[in-house]
């Protein structure tokens, strides 16, 4: 089995799916044709040609590989049949994470231009246009991801499934790059009374509404302060132990399927929840938010505090863990300790080029292990800025892999590759239920 071979073209998919709408139209030496038929939809080679082109400016490598339309093409296939199937199913999506990726992308895709009017010449389109065209691939790659999770969740791999996948793909398994384990306490600005209780005195508000007999959704739609949700009547999805900040979870856990829980107060504000079903390891839930205002709050009391939490902890008076677990705002990574998990796993080993900008620069200044950064404002590129703290946990340099010293990050690949395979044999199921017509590209 070509492991890094599917790995590398799995990856080239996704980009090319979330860019195709970023490429300048290809100029044809011949008239435009259709070279496949899916459903009802075609596929015409100005497409694939302008992915291909897309593909080979970003990947150098790839100008020699022959086979490179016809993945292309077979994996823009898979795309619509999947995208079919996401939406009779009525996938839903976190329309802020979406939010957000779409204006990142659009701010990357600026920058490759000198101003905003020769973007929309060199593209041919407004921009209006093209952040449509971003939002729509964002959102179908969002819905596939999706979909994804929900075909794998609650899978499992044994000690014996790790090692048979080791055996076959150790020869194809590249080194694993460097790493960094960190602990953070972080702190927001205080938030005034009078905000509190005007937010306070609307999800009372609301919660007599629903007492009254209104309908949760309609409610959730109207007045909750996540956008992500809201217009989905609330709705979270369902999502696996851990994914929730702990009160939440807690909360929701111990509803009954339909129950509204009483108000639940987490550092993003005052919350109604709603449980819609539950397992052992996954729930459905949706929500009412009404937020704080920070606006106006103060970072003076977070400042003197994360200063003598750092004087402290470099005394060694008291435990980083412990302190974390007292006053850090981040409920995740407080209860354990402070360490940071790497988004979507279970690991506290994070890849220094996935940070953003600043942390990258901080992290980058602790040499090593038990090192602790000086009280610093951050700025994320998403969400509110807040003062932190961070400590080394430990530094690994990229190595080949160890089946026994790096068996977490073994068995991370192994059931990746489960999970693609059984996502496979899904989609080569669907195959069979919807027409596909291919001519030669």
């Amino acid at each position: 089995m070509q492991l890094m071979n599917k790995r590398v073209r799995n990856t080239l998919f996704l980009f090319l799916a979330g860019s195709s709408c970023l490429q300048a139209p290809a100029v044809a030496d011949v008239a435009d044709r259709i070279v496949a038929v899916v459903g009802n939809e075609a596929i015409f080679k100005s497409e694939i040609d302008n992915r291909v082109l897309m593909a080979r400016t970003q990947y150098p490598e790839l100008a020699q590989d022959n086979a490179l339309p016809r993945t292309i093409l077979d994996g823009l296939i898979d795309q619509k049949i999947i995208l079919a199937k996401a939406k009779i199913d009525s996938v839903a999506i976190d329309r802020n994470a979406l939010d957000a990726m779409v204006k990142e992308r659009l701010k990357q895709l600026g920058s490759r231009f000198g101003s905003t009017g020769e973007m929309e010449s060199r593209l041919g389109k407004s921009s209006s246009a093209i952040r449509n065209d971003i939002r729509d691939e964002l959102r179908n790659q969002q819905l596939i991801e999706t979909l994804r999770r929900k075909k794998s969740d609650g899978l499992t791999i044994t000690y014996a499934e790790v090692m048979a996948f080791y055996k076959e793909n150790h020869s194809q398994i590249p080194p694993i790059p460097e790493g960094v384990s960190v602990s953070q306490i972080i702190k927001y600005p205080t938030v005034p009374a009078e905000s509190r209780a005007r937010s306070l005195a609307r999800i009372k508000g609301i919660r007599t509404e629903l007492q009254g007999g209104a309908d949760f959704a309609d409610l959730a739609a109207k007045y909750s302060e996540d956008p992500g949700s809201a217009r989905l009547g609330g709705d979270l999805g369902v999502a696996r132990k851990g994914q929730f900040i702990p009160i939440f979870e807690k909360t929701a856990y111990a509803l009954k399927e339909g129950e509204v829980s009483d108000i639940v107060e987490t550092r993003y504000g005052y919350h109604l929840i709603q449980l819609l079903s539950k397992e052992d390891n996954s729930m459905h839930a949706r929500h009412i938010l009404v937020g704080l205002d920070r606006s106006k709050g103060d970072f003076t009391e977070a400042i003197q505090m994360l200063r003598a939490i750092y004087k402290d902890a470099l005394s060694g008076k008291e435990i980083f863990a412990d302190i974390a677990k007292k006053h850090s705002d981040d409920p995740l990574s407080a209860a354990l300790g402070g360490k940071v998990i790497a988004s979507g796993s279970s690991s506290s080993t994070l890849a220094p080029s996935t940070l953003f900008p600043q942390l990258q620069k901080v992290i980058a200044t602790l040499k090593k292990p038990g090192d602790i950064s000086e009280p610093e404002k951050i700025e994320p590129p998403q969400g509110e800025p807040f003062y932190a703290i961070f400590r080394l946990n430990d530094r690994v340099a990229a190595h080949p892999l160890d089946p026994d010293k790096d068996y977490a990050y073994l068995e991370e690949l192994a059931l990746d590759n489960k999970n693609r395979q059984i996502f496979n044999q899904w989609l080569q199921q669907l195959r069979k239920e919807v027409y596909v017509r291919l001519s030669d590209i």
